[in-house]
């Protein structure tokens, strides 16, 4: 079974409130990289028409990677209130 596969097992509980929280004027000031864009193995991290970084939080796997790799602080990041994220099932 390849992760493509493994990852489509998972199951998700939507929050209404986001866990990923973006500081646009840091985001816009200082980041030059936009690692975020690359580094999120869910690929939530996307640019808006103005081209600002948006998140769909909806699909997080929680590992935390958008956060290590955002050198300027622009992310605030916390797992999903309790009950509600990502729930791995593992076939």
């Amino acid at each position: 079974m390849n992760i493509e596969a493994k990852l489509g097992l998972n199951v998700f509980k939507i929050d209404d409130q986001t866990h990923i929280v973006i500081d646009h004027e840091v985001c816009q000031r200082a980041c030059r990289l936009r690692s975020c864009l690359t580094v999120c193995p869910a690929h939530l991290y996307t640019l808006d028409p103005q081209g600002r970084i948006q998140a769909d939080f909806e699909g997080c796997l929680e590992c935390g990677t958008c956060l290590i790799a955002c050198r300027e602080g622009a992310l605030k990041w916390i797992y999903p209130r309790a009950g509600h994220g990502v729930q791995y099932r593992f076939g």
